[in-house]
């Protein structure tokens, strides 16, 4: 595929995995990205998953024609980008590999020392001339590793972003529900806990006359880039994106879903977007991405073990570890004896910044009476 006159891809899609990273469900499958500036000298920018490694040196040699590559940059070294490096050596041995010190250590951490290996360490701002292409290099640490790098080509204008920008699914599928779903739920499982530093470099790129976007995952990206932008602006300085509610839940014997249920009902009857998460049942990475996306949450759970149903546990360790903030939380609290889930909830989130309870907590004991019918109501109109 061709991104620009000078630019090529050539990465591959994965249609075998189940899991992202050993967790995240992939039903598209993935992509993971490599890309070729030919020029009078030519760079090759990242290597494949090792499952994909024969796959991906047949399209490099396609685009090569027979030429020699001078240089590999290693933007990134977790192993579904950097596993070929070795392979890619041996094809050419020649070719200099561009990374920082941080890129060298985890190298061979991974793969072992390589004499032979041809290294040029780079800093923050270096640039590589290629003939009438200049690469620059963008350190982006924590974006969402150490060593992380991106590259600018000031000549086609295109910001190779590593895995800024990157989302879910195989190239080859098209997405129903377009980029931002699956671009949300890879951002905040993945890179959501580092958006100071995403910020950092979201700054660094507004200095950058970028035109197209080559990111390690998803599509590139080449039209309406303030849409995406702004996007990514939004959630690494967390933002709502938009107004809404989402209810994350917990239900043993369904009389805490069918409070949240009602409590839905009135809030769509009131015209708020609301999105309902049973976190024992769908895919958390989406009640996390849900989270985030809207303004409010509600969290509804029954007592459990003297601390809350362990689903909701979890659910609430990812968002603080993501530095949740920015939103206002109501919360459902179920218990026939000792209801103590609302203050255990309230506790989990007491180092986070910028989060605003709800005056109403609704407290259920065992199922729903008129009074907490009533609560409800009174927790949806002061959500609304």
């Amino acid at each position: 595929m061709k991104v620009t006159n000078d630019i090529k891809y050539v990465g591959v899609n994965d249609h075998e995995i189940d899991l992202f990273e050993g967790q995240y469900v992939v039903p598209n499958g993935m992509a993971y990205n490599s890309y070729v500036v030919m020029d009078e000298k030519i760079a090759v920018m990242d290597t494949v998953d090792a499952r994909f490694g024969e796959e991906w040196l047949a399209n490099l040699a396609a685009v090569l024609d027979g030429r020699k590559p001078d240089y590999l940059i290693v933007q990134h070294m977790e192993p579904d980008h950097s596993a070929n490096i070795t392979n890619f050596l041996k094809v050419y041995p020649d070719a200099v590999v561009v990374g920082n010190v941080k890129t060298f250590t985890f190298m061979e951490q991974f793969y072992g020392k390589d004499p032979s290996m041809k290294k040029l360490v780079v800093k923050n701002g270096d640039k590589i001339e290629l003939g009438s292409h200049v690469l620059n290099i963008v350190f982006a640490p924590m974006v969402h590793w150490p060593e992380v790098m991106m590259t600018y080509d000031s000549t086609d204008k295109v910001m190779f972003t590593a895995d800024g920008f990157g989302k879910f699914g195989a190239n080859d599928v098209e997405d129903p529900e377009g980029w931002a779903c699956e671009a949300r739920r890879y951002y905040f499982g993945i890179v959501g806990k580092y958006g100071l530093q995403t910020q950092k470099v979201l700054k660094a790129a507004k200095t950058l006359d970028i035109q197209v976007i080559c990111p390690l995952h998803g599509p590139v990206l080449s039209e309406n880039l303030g849409y995406y932008i702004d996007l990514y602006d939004k959630w690494s300085s967390y933002t709502p994106e938009e107004p809404g509610v989402c209810i994350a839940y917990t239900s043993v014997y369904g009389h805490t879903k069918a409070a949240v249920l009602k409590l839905a009902d009135m809030l769509k009857a009131k015209g708020i977007k609301v999105a309902v998460s049973d976190l024992a049942r769908d895919d958390m990475p989406e009640a996390i991405e849900d989270a985030f996306r809207y303004d409010r949450l509600v969290l509804a759970t029954t007592t459990y073990n003297n601390g809350i149903f362990p689903y909701m546990h979890t659910f609430i360790e990812h968002l603080v570890e993501r530095d949740y903030q920015n939103r206002t939380i109501a919360i459902i609290e179920n218990g026939t004896w000792a209801p103590a889930a609302a203050k255990y909830m309230k506790a989990m989130f007491e180092k986070s910044k910028k989060i605003t309870f709800t005056e109403t907590t609704v407290t259920i004991k065992s199922a729903l009476n008129e009074a907490s019918e009533a609560a409800l109501a009174q927790l949806a109109e002061e959500l609304a």
